[in-house]
């Protein structure tokens, strides 16, 4: 689980994402918290948020790419919601193969050469 948590490139599955939206929640309450008592922190709340934010658009990309689709669907108000609760796309998409393994194209020269070790 959280494999290049910062890339946009692949497929996540809904446990991953999930975990990602819980870290991304607690944080963001911590960092607003922290701003609010320090007074003048608003930099570097900012700062301190950047990375925050990276690291969930970039979850959110995967697990759209997940669903077939493209990393700018995220933006779709409570589109989350669908991205927390829906299935994932069977087998191989353009982002890659399916991170569940159910679906994916399995090579032909690997199932021959099991058979042959079980004969």
């Amino acid at each position: 689980m959280f494999k290049n948590a910062f890339s946009f490139d692949g497929r996540i599955r809904r446990t991953e994402y999930g975990v990602s939206f819980i870290i991304y929640f607690v944080l963001y309450l911590l960092v607003m918290l922290v701003s609010t008592s320090i007074g003048e922190a608003g930099v570097i709340a900012f700062i301190l948020f950047i990375p925050i934010l990276w690291f969930f658009w970039a979850q959110g990309a995967k697990r759209c790419h997940d669903r077939g689709n493209s990393g700018w669907f995220q933006i779709i108000p409570f589109y989350f919601l669908w991205l927390l609760f829906a299935d994932s796309d069977p087998g191989d998409n353009e982002y890659g193969p399916n991170p569940k393994g159910i679906g994916n194209v399995v090579d032909t020269n690997e199932i021959d050469s099991i058979g042959k070790h079980i004969n």
